[in-house]
């Protein structure tokens, strides 16, 4: 079931005093039945399909909706043309460190801001980022060779100016040329014209983190791999890391989500993520899925140390980038936050969302992105901004 129809039908019907209240499920005939808390509006899900570019997608995403908290129409920007620039952004630096950083396809929530700042930005008419005649797509082929060329550039040991314009031929040979200038609504435009219209500044926006390795109220750069640019995100208690999320969505800001989707109480098909309170050694894997589809059970408490702990030992990684674009309570009145993914809309019952634990958002965040207006004042006076 869409839904966004389930949001709709939830909320409030007044028909000749008589007031009906609906609710949402996980999926159909599921068990958790959500009532709608706050729902920000959000543009058509999209798929990344074989590509490791969710950053790019759920960027975007945030910053559509962003657009439309700004009260402009819906428009659907090209990642493509964000992860095409990136890319380039990447090399240069695996390059220059003589391949001892990672290179891939991974990103974090600041690149698209760093593309968009530095190069515009395009709709998605105008670069699909789809050659060969492909319908969907599939970067496998494309992000093994961009990495054969770059390590050997690297054993070279001697950066020529050939090699930037070998690397831009792949990328022109597996996502297109990206375009100078394109038509769009009547009027011409190039890139950095175009982002100029958008009204999105870039130095609104900021990340958050919650870990102790780091001083909290000061600024570092995660300790991820996809952060190949180094940027800093600002460090938090984890109450107010959730206080930011909740204080953002009730005054209609989204967020842009980072979090580890390893653990078994992720099931993007049955529409929630949890973290029960349940050992999971003792269940068999055909049983994982009857336990996260239960009548909503106890989840494991998530304190500061519980957090750092799966981050020191691996268990939180920066799997995937993800849009947080409203809040639900379950029918024992526990908080879940509506996600809006990037992998269709045919992988569940949701339309391509699901539904997050406060719990989970606590236990597996690596990171979020929120405008700096959506940060209570007393938070954003710790900070410095």
């Amino acid at each position: 079931m869409n839904i966004k129809r389930q949001i709709i039908l939830a909320l409030v019907l007044i028909s000749a005093d008589l007031v009906v209240a609906q609710t949402l499920s996980n999926k159909k005939d599921g068990n958790y039945k959500f009532t709608v808390v706050k729902n920000l509006e959000a543009t058509e899900v999209q798929n990344q399909a074989q590509s490791g570019t969710c950053w790019s997608f759920s960027s975007l995403s945030f910053f559509e909706s962003e657009m439309i908290r700004m009260g402009k129409p819906k428009m659907n920007l090209s990642e493509m043309f964000i992860v095409r620039n990136a890319y380039m952004a990447k090399a240069d630096k695996y390059v220059r460190m003589h391949g001892l950083i990672n290179f891939g396809p991974g990103g974090a929530f600041h690149d698209a801001a760093y593309v968009i700042k530095n190069f515009g930005a395009v709709p998605q008419a105008a670069y699909v980022g789809l050659a060969n005649g492909e319908k969907e797509i599939n970067h496998n082929e494309m992000d093994a060779m961009l990495k054969a060329q770059l390590d050997v550039v690297v054993k070279a040991n001697k950066i020529t100016p050939a090699w930037a314009k070998a690397v831009n031929s792949t990328l022109d040979a597996y996502l297109g040329k990206a375009p100078e200038t394109f038509d769009y609504m009547g009027k011409q435009y190039n890139p950095k014209t175009f982002a100029a219209t958008l009204g999105l500044n870039m130095d609104s926006y900021i990340e958050i983190s919650s870990f102790t390795h780091h001083p909290f109220y000061t600024k570092f750069a995660i300790e991820i791999q996809d952060n190949w640019a180094w940027d800093q995100v600002y460090n938090v208690p984890l109450n107010e890391m959730i206080d930011v999320i909740d204080n953002a969505i009730m005054n209609g800001y989204s967020i842009a989500w980072g979090s580890d989707v390893s653990e078994k109480g992720f099931s993007f098909k049955n529409g929630v993520a949890i973290v029960p309170d349940v050992d999971w050694t003792s269940i068999k894997k055909e049983k994982v899925d009857s336990v996260v589809l239960a009548v909503p059970t106890k989840e494991i408490e998530i304190t500061q140390a519980l957090r750092q702990e799966g981050f020191d030992n691996y268990e939180t990684q920066d799997d995937h980038g993800m849009h947080i674009v409203g809040i639900v309570k379950d029918q024992n009145g526990r908080k879940y936050y509506v996600v809006k993914n990037s992998w269709g809309i045919k992988n569940n019952d949701c339309d391509g969302y699901f539904y997050a634990s406060e719990a989970f958002v606590k236990y597996k965040t690596t990171s979020i992105m929120v405008h700096k207006d959506g940060v209570k004042k007393d938070i954003a006076k710790k900070l410095g901004f």
